[in-house]
């Protein structure tokens, strides 16, 4: 039979973290907004959504976060199916990342144009 002082030291552990809580389910942004059901939707549109300053304002990559952590968060409860083309928006999106930076960024202008009359 435990002491008691064991079975403190036992009880407290578990309560301090409980095992059905993750961390993840209190990650709250006020960054990002994608729409209700996006990751529900199809492989383009969620590529193109995920894309866009509305939904990543920092650009396709916090939107390939967003999709990762959405798959890492669903995990065992997604369907091979939605699995697959949740990949597929993957895919999508890292081509547009690509592309974006194959693209020359265009700097702005730092020349002043002079109006003197």
């Amino acid at each position: 039979m435990p002491t008691k002082k064991s079975a403190i030291k036992k009880s407290a552990k578990k309560s301090a973290t409980p095992p059905s809580k993750k961390w993840s389910a209190e990650v709250d942004t006020d960054s990002t907004h994608p729409d209700q059901g996006l990751f529900l939707k199809s492989p383009r549109t969620i590529a193109n959504a995920l894309a866009t300053k509305k939904v990543s304002p920092k650009g396709p990559a916090s939107g390939m976060r967003m999709l990762n952590f959405y798959i890492n968060r669903a995990g065992k409860n997604l369907s091979k199916e939605r699995l697959a083309k949740l990949e597929e928006a993957k895919q999508l999106l890292s081509g547009k990342i690509e592309k974006q930076k194959s693209e020359p960024e265009s700097k702005p202008s730092t020349k002043k144009s002079s109006s003197k009359s």
